[in-house]
């Protein structure tokens, strides 16, 4: 199958859109990768939702903003992928699916005293087949999340697939770097095991929007320039759920800004730096098997400050996406291109050690044209 993958994450920064070729099973080939700025206006209404599922009560009426923006993420998409498919030459009947994960405003796993969770990816993505003219994969999360899984993290079994179709000797751990952190390790016999490591570049980003006029630390200038404060640090990671172990996932709004909120923004962005660096590196130390490597993928590649923190705390090569020769800006919309085809085949994208599901099993539902 020919899928094309579609990805928005926390960041708020764009659509990205990516091709493979995969029988469910093996990655047999990449196809082109792209992405379109977000729409000043679309993301906006994301804001606004998401700031209405942060007050919005278990067992209430859905807020009347998650349809607007559902739609309006909906219409981006298409608008998206009608600029990539002329740009590639790509007909609908050249695809024989398409996989559109949302934009996540609501992630509440199961923890002790909330056995099931709620999250919410908003698109419509009967608007996306339509537009698109091809059959759309969605909703990938809930069957998950209903079976009284975590619902995160997901690209994990992607992650295998990409690392055998890179030949990568196992084990070998994936340390995803978007709002919230999460880890792959694939074992020595292939095996998976997956879980959020902690806050990464989401703590960062809403730290620098609430106190400049820009949306992240570029370079990682601003923690360059500050120092950590120790005793914060160290509060942070006091948290239970760095005590868990197993499956697990978080929303990033699960940490609060507040204990930076008396520092400078040097110094500030420096802890919260440090506190997603050690999380990371926490995460890969609690795996199962010690990897061989460490491959780094999201955003958070790019802040050679964080990039350099978790170095420091890691005695293994630490190598970024492109290093590997991945495509570390499309990843995760390749991942959701290969979770189509495994819903449209019934195969499983969930599994007892990457979110905790009771046995493996399949998940997402296919809007037709």
């Amino acid at each position: 199958m020919r899928v094309l993958g579609f990805m928005t994450g926390t960041s708020l920064d764009a659509v990205d859109m990516a091709v493979i070729e995969t029988d469910g099973e093996a990655l047999l080939g990449l196809g082109p990768a792209g992405e379109k700025k977000l729409d000043p206006g679309v993301r906006a209404l994301i804001e606004e939702a998401t700031a209405a599922a942060l007050d919005w009560p278990a067992g209430a009426a859905e807020p009347e903003i998650f349809a607007v923006a559902a739609a309006a993420i909906a219409a981006e998409h298409v608008a998206a992928g009608e600029a990539f498919m002329i740009r590639h030459r790509l007909l609908p009947e050249d695809l024989d699916l398409i996989g559109v994960h949302g934009q996540t405003v609501l992630h509440e796993p199961p923890v002790p005293g909330r056995t099931v969770g709620r999250t919410v990816q908003l698109i419509d993505a009967g608007a996306v087949a339509r537009g698109l003219g091809v059959a759309t994969a969605y909703d990938f999360r809930a069957d998950d999340l209903a079976a009284g899984g975590q619902g995160a993290p997901l690209a994990a079994v992607y992650h295998a697939a990409l690392a055998r179709y890179s030949q990568l000797s196992s084990p070998t751990a994936v340390v995803n770097l978007g709002g919230v952190g999460n880890v792959t390790l694939i074992g020595a016999r292939g095996e998976i095991e997956a879980f959020d490591t902690g806050p990464a570049n989401g703590m960062i980003d809403l730290l620098v929007q609430a106190r400049t006029d820009l949306r992240f630390d570029a370079e990682g200038a601003l923690a360059r320039a500050g120092r950590v404060d120790e005793a914060i640090l160290a509060a942070y990671l006091a948290h239970p759920y760095f005590s868990r172990t197993g499956a697990k996932s978080l929303d990033r709004f699960d940490f609060s800004l507040d204990p930076v909120a008396d520092l400078t923004l040097e110094d500030a962005a420096a802890t919260l730096t440090a506190f997603a660096a050690e999380a990371a590196a926490r995460g890969v130390k609690t795996a199962s098997e010690i990897p061989l490597r460490l491959v780094i993928t999201g955003g958070g590649r790019r802040n050679p400050a964080l990039m350099d923190a978790i170095r420091e705390r890691l005695s293994l090569p630490v190598l970024t996406a492109e290093e590997v020769h991945w495509r570390g800006d499309s990843i995760e919309a390749e991942a959701f291109a290969y979770l189509a085809a495994r819903c449209l085949m019934g195969l499983s994208i969930s599994f007892p050690a990457t979110t905790g599901v009771p046995e493996p099993m399949t998940g997402g539902r296919i809007a037709q044209i």
